[in-house]
C-alpha cells in the first residue's frame, strides 16, 4: 500500500510541468522559511520574557537586601545607644 501511494505521488509530480514543480518547490521553501521565522521569533520572545523575569527577581533581591541592611543598621544603632545609656547609669 505504501509503495502504491509513493508511486502515485511520484507519478503525479512527474506529470506536472517544470513550472508547476518549481512553483511547488517555491511554496515549500516559503512555508519552511515562515516556520523558521516563527520559531526564531518565539525563541526571542521567550528569551526576552526570561530576561525580564530574572531582572525583576534581581531587583527584588537587591531591594530586600537593602531593607535588611537598613534594619540591621538601625537595630545596631539602637543597641549601641542602649548600651551607652546603661553604661551612663552605672557611672552615676
Amino acid at each position: 500500500m505504501k509503495k502504491f501511494i509513493a508511486l502515485a505521488l511520484f507519478a503525479s509530480l512527474a506529470a506536472c510541468s517544470p513550472k508547476a514543480q518549481n512553483e511547488a518547490n517555491e511554496a515549500a521553501d516559503t512555508i519552511a522559511a515562515d516556520a523558521n521565522a516563527t520559531m526564531s521569533e518565539a525563541v526571542n520572545d521567550t528569551d526576552a520574557a526570561a530576561d525580564k523575569a530574572l531582572g525583576s527577581a534581581e531587583a527584588t533581591m537587591d531591594n530586600s537586601a537593602a531593607a535588611i541592611g537598613n534594619a540591621t543598621n538601625a537595630a545596631r544603632g539602637k543597641a549601641g545607644e542602649a548600651l551607652k545609656d546603661a553604661g551612663n547609669e552605672i557611672e552615676e
